[in-house]
């Protein structure tokens, strides 16, 4: 998630905790503690694809947060023995804040190495990763606590229960989602393949789902709005790596996106594109694998990010009344009226 809703997460989650002893300086050490975590971002793993596979990992572990709140509570302890706080309270407090930083982080499409160094990446995805619904609550009950500072406790365990209960929403908006689409692809040549469901921007409402076939994959939208269940694909062309050789990050790109990936040889280039985050042309992770010049040999220096369109202005009403539940409009953001490509999915 951004870093102020971890940050908001973080003062909330401390000033709950603290109790009767809360107050703006605990409310702010929160915060700090919230988005401790997402400082691996200032390190440089040497490329743009090890860096994206290699965030969220150590810093986001739990076998590494609980170790790291013990020491920093006990820091603290010593340092300021006068504190007001026991050791096993300041202790809750700090692994409190640290560690729902990572499981927040595990609800985004993305992906957060929980139990690192164990290889497993845990990605819900049944929030966005900014997504105002579930920030707000938090920082209207942090700015109220301005105005009444003897509730403080009180006010920030509202914005921490009202921001959990949308999260349990969007867990049960996902699960009808999936719903939809198991019972769609039921008796297809697609039942039984790899399907990827995530929210679109800024909301739980309307759900860009991906199925993913061997030398394509189906891309469609479906909104909790819409009068029917039936989801309108479209089916675009995925690729293959072309080459023999496949680079150690592309493996590893592989595994973190767990194949879905889109490929692009354009002659001179070869661009994998991670297929789960983004949506329409806006996919934000394309990287450049493999270049040459003038059909010669393909060279393989390190991947190079490429930058991702502007979003188009025209697209963003398209948005809005998809999410109303206008189903004549399909997963590239285009009216059914439109000289746009449609496919269903496969009959058996």
């Amino acid at each position: 998630m951004d870093s102020v809703t971890q940050a908001a997460l973080g003062a909330a989650v401390a000033g709950m905790i603290a109790g009767r002893k809360a107050s703006p300086k605990v409310l702010v050490a929160g915060a700090m503690l919230g988005t401790l975590p997402d400082l691996d971002v200032l390190i440089d793993y040497g490329d743009p694809v090890s860096d994206m596979v290699k965030h969220r990992g150590f810093s986001h572990s739990l076998f590494v947060l609980f170790p790291l709140s013990l020491l920093l509570a006990w820091c603290w302890h010593r340092w300021r023995p006068a504190s007001s706080f026991s050791f096993l309270r300041l202790w809750g407090l700090v692994a409190a804040c640290l560690i729902t930083h990572p499981i927040l982080d595990a609800f985004t499409a993305y992906g957060t190495q929980l139990l690192w160094p164990l290889p497993v990446s845990v990605a819900v995805s049944s929030v966005f990763i900014i997504d105002p619904l579930y920030t707000l609550p938090l920082l209207v009950t942090l700015l109220a606590t301005l105005l009444w500072r003897d509730r403080i406790a009180s006010l920030c365990k509202a914005g921490v229960i009202l921001s959990s209960l949308y999260l349990i929403w969007s867990v049960v908006a996902l699960h009808m989602i999936e719903q939809r689409v198991e019972n769609q692809v039921a008796g297809t040549p697609l039942e039984g393949k790899p399907v990827f469901v995530s929210p679109t921007p800024f909301n739980t409402v309307l759900w860009r789902i991906v199925v993913l076939g061997e030398d394509s994959y189906w891309e469609g939208l479906s909104s909790l709005l819409d009068g029917s269940d039936t989801v309108d694909f479209l089916e675009k062309a995925r690729g293959h790596w072309p080459l023999t050789d496949k680079p150690s990050t592309l493996q590893a790109l592989e595994r973190f996106t767990r194949q879905f990936i889109r490929y692009e040889d354009n002659g001179s280039q070869i661009i994998a594109t991670d297929l789960r985050l983004g949506m329409v042309d806006y996919l934000p992770f394309r990287f450049v694998f493999a270049s040459r010049e003038n059909h010669e040999d393909w060279q393989f220096p390190l991947p190079v990010q490429l930058s991702s369109p502007a979003v188009r202005i025209k697209h963003l009403p398209s948005l809005w009344l998809r999410l109303l539940g206008s189903q004549d409009i399909d997963a590239d953001l285009c009216h059914t009226s439109e000289a746009c490509h449609h496919s269903a999915l496969p009959s058996s």
